[in-house]
């Protein structure tokens, strides 16, 4: 069984114009604190019996490449893991080096999620990003040194004022990497941010529908003219290089949350943890669970966000899951295939994920409760 666990870590340099995740930049002093925290989380849970083998672990934030390599490798070491665990650890190019990496390496990190998003400097500007492409550059290289297996980089398209040509700028620029993985998210504008607040002045114009669909159908020739095919709307990877960590998100698998604002996922139930880090350790601390809430989804609920993830993916869901005349209907407009006993959105169906979703919910028939099993 697959079985996940995700560590958030909340600490940044410098807060993106675009980013409403929990982050912050300026309590740096609550590392060491911190760090100790989701340890002694893990031990507690360890210690309740209930936690299974971890077939997957994913650092994310925030940016965990700015704890040092040392205290990350700890958290690491307080999972109980499978014999072949996938573990990713989000990186900024401008925190990571040959020895950090090499630290990570040495205790069994194996995958690397680079946060680029563009390579052209004014995008990188308008996001707020600090890096530069020769950054990029010399952080591969230093994941490929360290013999660190795979590499995903972070993109994403529709900033404000980004062009076409800047795009394909950036689609170049990364792919002569040679990623085995590559992630490509359209912008979108979230409350209390920067970019909202220049977008709400009108000093900035929103992001344009057209304009990420056809970026989207760019990246999606070029990614697989390069070898990297999609698997989920926003993911694209060479055979074999598929993020499994993500994968059970979308296959509906259990996992684990660690740290601050973290989600978890076990048996039906979903539950939060507290949002600020200073209460997550006062929590853990006092040996209170850092859960702010929860909810459990009926079977109702579950079938229909299976049906929802499944969708997101390249293996779709059963045919038999949705009424024949919607499925139908949209087959003959171009947005689903029907392939063998299945159902999986067309290239024109990904780019109106959002709609079809909805409107086969409303005409969901489970007749199978593994509607979204991952190869």
């Amino acid at each position: 069984m697959a079985f996940g666990v995700y560590v958030h870590i909340p600490f940044c340099e410098v807060r993106c114009d675009y980013c409403d995740f929990a982050t912050w930049t300026d309590r740096p002093h609550l590392i060491d604190d911190y760090v100790e925290a989701c340890i002694g989380d893990l031990d507690q849970r360890k210690e309740s019996g209930t936690v299974p083998p971890a077939s997957s672990v994913f650092f994310g934030g925030g940016t965990p490449s700015m704890l040092p390599a040392e205290h990350l490798a700890r958290i690491l070491d307080a999972v109980d893991l499978a014999g072949d665990a996938e573990i990713t650890v989000e990186c900024n190019p401008d925190s990571v080096n040959a020895d950090k990496l090499s630290i990570y390496r040495r205790a069994g990190v194996n995958r690397i999620s680079l946060g680029v998003q563009s390579t052209v400097p004014h995008v990188l500007a308008t996001l707020g990003r600090t890096h530069d492409r020769s950054n990029v550059e010399r952080a591969c290289a230093a994941v490929r040194e360290a013999a660190i297996d795979s590499f995903n980089l972070d993109l994403i398209y529709g900033t404000p004022g980004e062009s076409l040509d800047d795009w394909r700028r950036t689609l170049d620029d990364v792919l002569a990497l040679e990623p085995g993985h590559l992630s490509a998210y359209a912008l979108t504008v979230e409350a209390g941010t920067p970019l909202a607040a220049r977008v709400g002045s009108s000093e900035s114009p929103p992001p344009d529908d057209d304009d990420q669909a056809l970026k989207y159908e760019i990246a999606d020739q070029r990614l697989r003219s390069a070898g990297l095919d999609w698997y989920e709307i926003s993911n694209f990877a060479a055979d074999g290089n598929e993020c499994r960590h993500n994968s059970l998100y979308w296959s509906g698998d259990d996992y684990l949350a660690v740290g601050c604002a973290g989600h978890g996922f076990t048996d039906g139930r979903r539950w939060w943890n507290v949002r600020r880090p200073e209460d997550y350790i006062a929590r853990i601390e006092s040996g209170r669970s850092p859960e702010r809430g929860s909810e459990t989804l009926s079977k109702e609920g579950r079938d229909d966000e299976a049906l929802m993830l499944g969708l997101r993916t390249r293996r779709g869901i059963l045919a038999d899951a949705v009424a024949f005349a919607p499925a139908a209907a949209l087959i003959d407009a171009g947005l689903l295939a029907a392939i063998d006993d299945r159902l999986r959105l067309t290239l024109s169906g990904r780019l109106v994920a959002s709609e079809i979703t909805a409107r086969l919910v409303d005409f969901h028939q489970p007749v199978d409760p593994d509607l979204t099993s991952v190869d």
